[in-house]
């Protein structure tokens, strides 16, 4: 199915001389608004980067309002099945990979210079569309995801970029056991990602993953 361009709120850079570049891809019935505050809390520390939320490319069902990067079934608790995620992300691979390549372009900026970040249903987003880049990321930041496909990394992967994963321990719409299969799954494609998991934290972000997220960004956002 064809999906119409991308588009969501915009921070853009301070300096107004744009030397990087983040797109925050939000999570399952949620808009770039909700997601848009990430680039608000770091922008003050990265006066050189833009910032870009996008609204996922179809109304959720479930949520006026909201927005979904793929549908899903329901389940009332624990992981789903592998094929319903891999479905999912090749389903919108295209259409965010045509929006990074325009926002791109707007900055004259490569993938040297791009983050990715995504929050549940964007994690997937971000982590499938990201190791598949031509060039390698600066970097990707998962907050409570999945790594989708599995089984086809090996053999789809293109760069291999620093990547931080972040997971709360009560998380009751993807378990945090994700985190662990995500990280094994990146280790055997010789990714040591980086990883948290926040005590007593649900499907959410607290500050702690807030300030993780500032520390990987200004490791790798040159």
């Amino acid at each position: 199915m064809a999906h119409p361009p991308l588009d969501g709120p915009r921070l853009e850079s301070k300096s107004g001389n744009t030397k990087n570049l983040v797109v925050i891809s939000h999570g399952y019935g949620a808009n770039g608004a909700d997601l848009i505050s990430l680039g608000e809390q770091w922008q003050q520390a990265f006066p050189d980067t833009a910032f870009v939320a996008p609204n996922a490319p179809e109304p959720c069902p479930i949520a006026p309002g909201g927005y979904q990067w793929f549908p899903l079934t329901h389940n009332p608790g624990g992981l789903r099945s592998p094929d319903e995620y891999w479905e999912g992300v090749c389903h919108s691979e295209k259409v965010l990979n045509d929006f990074i390549d325009q926002e791109l372009d707007r900055y004259s900026l490569d993938e040297t210079k791009l983050a990715l970040v995504g929050f549940s249903q964007g994690t997937m987003m971000s982590l499938h569309v990201g190791l598949r880049r031509k060039k390698q990321l600066a970097g990707i930041i998962g907050y409570s995801g999945v790594l989708a496909g599995t089984e086809q990394l090996k053999s789809d992967i293109t760069n291999k970029p620093p990547v931080l994963l972040v997971h709360g321990d009560q998380d009751p719409v993807v378990p945090v056991q994700a985190l662990g299969l995500a990280k094994e799954a990146l280790r055997a494609v010789e990714i040591e990602a980086e990883w948290t998991i926040c005590s007593g934290i649900g499907h959410s972000i607290n500050d702690l993953g807030f300030l993780l997220g500032y520390n990987f960004l200004s490791r790798h956002l040159r």
